[in-house]
């Protein structure tokens, strides 16, 4: 049973993780726009309604499937300055990746945005930017999770004056109900679309190329370099003109009726394609039970050996030879399999099968608690062409300096690189790092497509897992899938500078039966309760195009003030 309806609908659909950002979305859709323009303006409204955890300059994968059942992914993803030097970290910071400019990134989302309409939507960059305009300049309510984020980083935003001004207005940590307001950044977005509408007149396309130089050749990428060189950034104008998110392949698995589709390999994606093959192979899940404990032993096991895939492994692979058929062939996935014991629980990650790099992570618990920082948020959006976009927009607001002027963090993502060069995952001059978000879009035989995806750094994949078997192996429907109760391992390096690795901690929410704990702790699991409904075990939002039915079935995550809408 769920607390809120799933939403049915003939039209089209939308699903965001703020319901201000659905409501954006879904103007442009009832205006006549497609799913790629509705969801650039939802993604583009959260830059402005999670401001903790979304940033306009921050990153944006992008999966889009067009309507003919073309799947393509816009990476969204910028990469590490040309000059930046690759030691640095180990050489004048001991290892470690302090706060601040340092993490800086090439900023990807506004290229990535500009790049999905140009290719696959039907509008303006100003048409659908407007509402986040004016959500910025006229304000919204404060939430509870982002007064919960602010105040826990409250010493983050406070290293720096231009944060507070904006995140610790009068000096305080707004209050849920404050109107919340980011004047500057209405502003830069604001220049933006002058640019495009000055440029328009020589059509729709001139009008987003003006966009896009706008932000990455004009007054503001002139203001983000100056910054940069009196700060002891490494951000350059070249670095900026150059810039253009990468088309990247998708990973695609079968399982069972469906094709799944993930991003690939510079995110971490492609360990829900490599669950979802080891599911299979470990006997589809037959006889098991819904959360039950042989259930969530099974596939925590799982889960923890696709993320340690994805620490010995993943990489920009453009720098690295993931061999990602390698990590989906049979041979390994059964490998993977046998390790698994139903009765005891891998102590820790498990160690490497096939190649790997050498600098394989050791074990170090670094903390006693599984944080979950506050970082990114997702929307989705469907058409009533069969056009389907799911993107995840992420970069928090506390780990680097506000850029005065702009109301912007270029982004901060640099966080999610390993300081070590050599690592898979590590630094080097025009690397990407290796990203969390990860946008999912899962096709069945039949012709029904579900967008889908979350926020929530190294749970993303593992509630995106969890609701996805909910709908299509327990039969759920897409609201009441979202709302059971979940569990995330921590058993690995946390893709998030400082690296906590937590052995054999297993996150559950305190709403399973106690029997069911106790075996899970019986069986070796390091269990640590969160409340019975937390923003921690992600915001999983989707929307399910229907085939046989002809209906969109919309739902969104009651975690956050996440809300679908449907015509």
């Amino acid at each position: 049973m769920s607390h809120r309806p799933t939403l049915y609908g003939s039209r089209h659909a939308v699903s965001a993780g703020h319901y201000l950002a659905t409501a954006a979305g879904f103007s442009i859709l009832e205006s006549g726009g497609n799913a790629i323009d509705a969801g650039c303006a939802a993604g583009i409204a959260l830059a402005i309604l999670h401001p903790d955890e979304v940033n306009v300059a921050g990153v944006a994968p992008i999966m889009i499937r067009t309507g003919q059942g073309k799947v393509v992914t816009i990476a969204g993803l910028g990469h590490w300055p040309r000059r930046f030097p690759a030691d640095l970290f180990m050489r004048e910071h001991g290892g470690k990746m302090p706060l601040g400019i340092l993490r800086t990134v090439v900023p990807a989302a506004p290229d990535a945005w500009i790049t999905a309409l140009r290719d696959w939507g039907t509008m303006s960059f100003g048409d659908v930017a407007s509402a986040a305009i004016r959500y910025a300049r006229e304000g919204f309510a404060v939430f509870e999770y982002m007064a919960t984020m602010i105040k826990q980083y409250e010493d983050g935003y406070r290293s720096w004056p231009s944060n507070a001004a904006i995140f610790l207005p009068g000096g305080q940590v707004p209050k849920v109900g404050d109107r919340f307001l980011q004047t500057d950044l209405a502003n830069t977005l604001q220049y933006i679309v002058d640019q495009e509408r000055a440029a328009s007149k020589h059509g729709r396309l001139a009008g987003l190329a003006a966009a896009r130089a706008a932000f990455y050749c004009g007054d503001i990428a002139e203001t983000i370099v100056r910054y940069h060189e009196s700060h002891g950034g490494y951000l350059a104008r070249d670095d900026l003109a150059d810039f253009h998110s990468r088309y990247e392949e998708p990973v695609k698995v079968r399982w069972r009726d469906f094709d799944v589709y993930t991003c690939g390999p510079w995110c971490q994606g492609p360990m829900l394609a490599q669950a979802l093959r080891m599911i299979e192979a470990a006997g589809g899940l037959k006889g098991l039970k819904h959360n039950s404990a042989d259930y969530v032993h099974l596939i925590t096991e799982i889960l923890k050996a696709a993320c340690a895939d994805r620490e010995y492994r993943y990489g920009d692979p453009l720098f690295v030879d993931v061999g990602m058929e390698e990590l989906l062939s049979d041979a390994h996935v059964k490998a993977r399999v046998a390790a698994i014991d139903m009765q005891r629980a891998m102590p820790d990650m498990p160690p490497p099968v096939g190649r790997y790099p050498a600098n394989a992570s050791s074990p170090s618990k670094l903390r006693s608690d599984a944080v979950v920082e506050p970082d990114t948020s997702y929307c989705c959006a469907v058409d009533r062409w069969g056009n389907a976009m799911s993107a995840t927009p992420s970069d928090g607001s506390w780990r680097s300096p506000v850029i005065p002027g702009l109301g912007i963090v270029p982004s901060g993502r640099g966080t999610q690189s390993r300081p070590d060069p050599n690592h898979p995952s590590g630094v080097a001059p025009g690397k990407r790092p290796r990203l969390t978000p990860n946008p999912a879009i899962a096709v069945r035989d039949d012709g029904s497509v579900m967008p889908f995806g979350a926020p929530g750094g190294d749970v993303q994949v593992q509630a995106m897992l969890q609701v996805f078997l909910n709908t299509f192996h327990f039969g759920m429907d897409i609201q009441e899938a979202i709302e059971q109760p979940r569990f995330a391992t921590f058993s690995f390096p946390n893709s998030f500078a400082p690296y906590t690795h937590l052995p054999g901690r297993l996150n559950i929410e305190d709403r399973l039966p106690a029997a069911t704990i106790e075996e899970l702790r019986r069986r070796g699991h390091d269990v640590e309760m969160w409340p019975a409904l937390t923003r921690r075990a992600c915001s999983v939002e989707a929307i399910l195009l229907d085939s046989p039915t002809g209906f969109l079935r919309a739902g969104a995550d009651w975690r956050q003030p996440a809300y679908a809408m449907v015509s």
